[in-house]
Order: structure tokens, then C-alpha cells, then sequence
């Protein structure tokens, strides 16, 4: 299956054409509906969707070429100050984090369990 797919995979470029165009279309049939009526904005044109499109997504997401890395880099960092840090810098810290915490987050210990019931 998968050498099928190797051998074909420039038979998609055609669906990812049509669905682009679709796409395109679908998003400007809805601002050309939605738009002059609500926000008194003016009609635009396939090739004005296009671009929108395209800056919206300059804008709002980039073009994700950071997938792979993810929050590896952060992670790596924050073990490499944590190795460095002295006990009483990670209780600190700790205690840290637990005063910045949502209420619901908030982990008890065993004691504060049985002392609230």
C-alpha cells in the first residue's frame, strides 16, 4: 500500500488544487453574503479571498514550520536551571509555581486533606 502511495503521490496536487479553489470560493461567497450587509464592507474578488487568505494566515499562524520542535527546546532548559538550582532554590520555586496556580489546580497534601474535612 504504502509503495502505491510513494509511486502516485503527484496524483494529489490536482485534489489539493480543487480543494484550495474550493476553499476559496466557499470564503468568498460567504464574506461577499455576510460582509457588505453586517459591516458595510465592500464585495471582493476570487483572487482578493486568495490573498486574505493567505495574510490571515501570515497573521493569525505562520506557515508551521516549527512542527516538529514543539516545546522540546523549553522543557530542555527548564531541567538544565532545574539540575543547576540548590534545594532550597527548588523549594522556592516550587513554592513558586503553587502561588501562581489556578484554584484548581491546586494540589493538597495528604495533611490539608484531612484537615479541611
Amino acid at each position: 500500500m504504502r509503495t502505491t502511495f510513494r509511486k502516485r503521490w503527484y496524483l494529489f496536487i490536482p485534489l489539493i488544487a480543487l480543494a484550495f479553489i474550493a476553499f476559496g470560493f466557499i470564503t468568498m461567497h460567504l464574506w461577499n453574503w455576510l460582509m457588505p450587509v453586517i459591516f458595510h464592507l465592500p464585495e471582493i474578488t476570487f483572487w482578493q479571498t486568495i490573498g486574505l487568505m493567505i495574510l490571515s494566515r501570515l497573521i493569525l499562524g505562520g506557515f508551521g514550520g516549527h512542527r516538529g520542535r514543539g516545546h522540546h527546546h523549553c522543557r530542555r532548559d527548564l531541567h538544565e536551571k532545574w539540575e543547576k538550582m540548590t534545594p532550597e532554590e527548588r523549594e522556592q520555586f516550587k513554592e513558586n509555581i503553587r502561588m501562581h496556580r489556578p484554584p484548581r489546580m491546586h494540589r493538597y497534601s495528604k495533611d490539608e486533606k484531612t484537615a479541611e474535612v
